[in-house]
């Protein structure tokens, strides 16, 4: 059994104070299988035109990322440009062109439709239905979502969550989906509509889980060298979700565990521009920093002190 991902796969132009690239590969099934299949096998499901560089995505094959449920179609690929400014939290969008993407409808191929962790990328959530209509019930279905769907798909968005186990989104958009303020109070409100778990991302401060009554904090790596942020948020779900699989355990324990894996396999996925840095990244040097984010966080309640714990 393996990870199913649904999602974009683009060429992104990405600007930002320290250099800029173009037509990368990108989109989210890309930065979230390139992460994932560093722990579990994975299936990718998406499409492109034929003018994308296929073989530029033979690293994923490399990975033993099942590529057969990618579509070529006539047409133009999905294409994204973006500016960031010192605040690297916020995307400049300068274009977007969708190309062959306008008209996604996954095609799950046979062989990939008894997965154990299903992923839904940021995509329109009428097509995350089609989806999980399309596969066996996975152990652990997980989705992403933005704030141009909560705003445009408000209904069927709530439809989606229903579905589905597990739900990341960001600290604003949760907010905004839940129209309160509050995180915490955003959380439960999410969990009362169908989600019993909420990974909220906070970017560059790591992420907060929310898992039934339980409440965990991921820090967020600090580093020194920082390029880009373009699909940090997929490369932590794709490291949360890999590194379930790989211990095939999805328990409150394994999921707090997993979290970790995830914001050390997100901070690595920032030092370059697009996926390269993911593409050349190991197992080893994953569990390196995530010994060292268990080091940075891991206190004992000195003598002195106990009065006040």
């Amino acid at each position: 059994m393996s990870i199913l991902v649904v999602g974009s796969v683009a060429l992104d132009t990405i600007e930002t104070p320290f250099g800029r690239v173009e037509e990368v590969v990108g989109g989210s099934a890309v930065h979230f299988s390139a992460a994932a299949s560093l722990f579990a096998p994975v299936h990718l499901v998406g499409v492109v035109g034929q003018d994308y560089p296929v073989s530029r995505l033979d690293m994923l094959r490399e990975r033993g990322v099942d590529l057969s449920g990618l579509e070529v179609k006539p047409g133009e690929s999905f294409r994204w440009s973006g500016r960031y400014g010192h605040d690297l939290s916020t995307a400049h969008t300068l274009e977007t062109r969708l190309g062959v993407f306008a008209d996604f409808h996954p095609r799950i191929p046979a062989s990939f439709r008894k997965p154990r962790i299903l992923f839904l990328g940021n995509i329109d959530p009428v097509l995350q239905l089609e989806v999980l209509d399309a596969v066996e019930k996975p152990e652990l279905a997980a989705c992403d979502t933005m704030n141009f769907w909560i705003a445009g798909r408000r209904d069927d968005l709530l439809r989606l969550l229903r579905r589905v186990d597990l739900l990341f989104v960001n600290d604003a958009e949760i907010r905004q989906l839940a129209g309160e303020p509050n995180l915490v109070r955003a959380a439960r409100w999410v969990q009362e509509r169908g989600p019993t778990r909420v990974v909220v991302k906070k970017g560059e401060h790591g992420a907060v889980l929310f898992d039934h009554d339980e409440i965990f904090f991921v820090p967020g790596y600090p580093l020194e060298k920082l390029n880009d942020p373009t699909g940090a948020g997929d490369a932590f779900a794709g490291g949360v979700l890999g590194c379930l699989h790989h211990v095939g355990d999805i328990s409150a324990g394994a999921l707090r565990s997993a979290a970790v894996f995830g914001s050390a396999v997100g901070s690595f996925s920032v030092e370059d521009f697009g996926a390269a840095r993911l593409e050349i990244l190991t197992r080893d040097e994953v569990a390196g920093r995530v010994r060292e984010l268990c080091g940075m966080t891991h206190f004992e309640i000195v003598p002195s002190s106990k009065g006040v714990a």
